[in-house]
């Protein structure tokens, strides 16, 4: 569980003689960020009867019952009369805190905290607060940074010890989780490549495919067929020539000479 602080000294400007610890969320629980829903606000009607300490009073009985919002507004006509008063000033840090409004509460802590002339326990538990309304904002590695501080002032707050515990395992998960969905983005641009790989491949097969198959030059083209009108003339043409060869050879024979075939 983590803890947030209220001082709800009625005496004291600068000391926080009682506080007490109330339950913001529970351990196993991450926290909710987003403001909380905002009511009408009124500014408090004061009179010269009111005083400082007074409207710091008030403030801290709205705030034990839960009247967050009139809380707020009876610490900041509190500080409207003593903008120094420290109770009114570290309370109005938890009346944000109880509304949601974290990034106010983590302006009024760390004005506190950071503020070297405030009294030691006060800055202690302002970033202790400091750290739960970072937490709160999911800047956990800043949390975790406002509880070491804490701690640096009052090493022996067990509080701030066991919420600096959470916050680093709350870290600790944010990174793992962080590495798994760059694993994960990694994993699917390699997916991604393949696949575009494999389709580049597959049209470059298909393309091959659709071409023509061009002859090669060195194969042995078909020769024409012959009709049957074309190999008669062709025959009776060797035929006429192998009579005129007769002929030829008979009359030379006729005449003695003996020659050789000239063909």
């Amino acid at each position: 569980m983590m803890t947030t602080r209220l001082s709800i000294s009625p005496c004291m400007a600068f000391l926080l003689l009682s506080v007490f610890s109330v339950r913001s969320f529970a351990q196993n629980n991450a926290p909710q960020n987003g403001a909380a829903t905002k009511e009408p606000s009124q500014a408090v009607q004061t009179t010269i009867f009111d005083t400082p300490r007074s409207l710091a009073r008030s403030g801290n009985e709205a705030y034990t019952n839960k009247r967050f919002n009139e809380a707020e507004e009876q610490y900041r006509a509190s500080l409207g009369k003593d903008k120094n008063l420290a109770e009114s000033t570290f309370n109005l840090g938890d009346a944000f805190y109880k509304q949601g409004k974290y990034d106010d509460a983590i302006s009024q802590f760390r004005s506190i905290a950071e503020n070297g002339r405030a009294p030691k326990e006060m800055r202690s538990q302002s970033f202790h607060n400091l750290g739960n309304s970072l937490l709160k904002s999911r800047k956990i590695a800043e949390s975790i940074d406002a509880y070491k501080n804490a701690l640096r002032l009052n090493p022996n707050d067990d509080d701030t010890r066991h919420n600096l515990a959470y916050a680093k395992q709350l870290l600790a998960q944010q990174q793992k989780q962080q590495n798994q969905n760059q694993q994960n983005q990694d994993n699917n641009q390699d997916q991604q490549q393949q696949n575009q790989n494999q389709q580049k491949q597959d049209n470059n097969q298909d393309q091959n495919k659709q071409q023509p198959q061009q002859p090669n030059p060195q194969q042995s083209q078909p020769q024409p067929k012959l009709s049957k009108a074309d190999a008669e003339r062709i025959l009776e043409a060797l035929n006429n020539d192998e009579r005129n060869v007769q002929k030829k050879l008979i009359k030379r024979k006729a005449s003695g000479v003996v020659i050789e075939k000239d063909w």
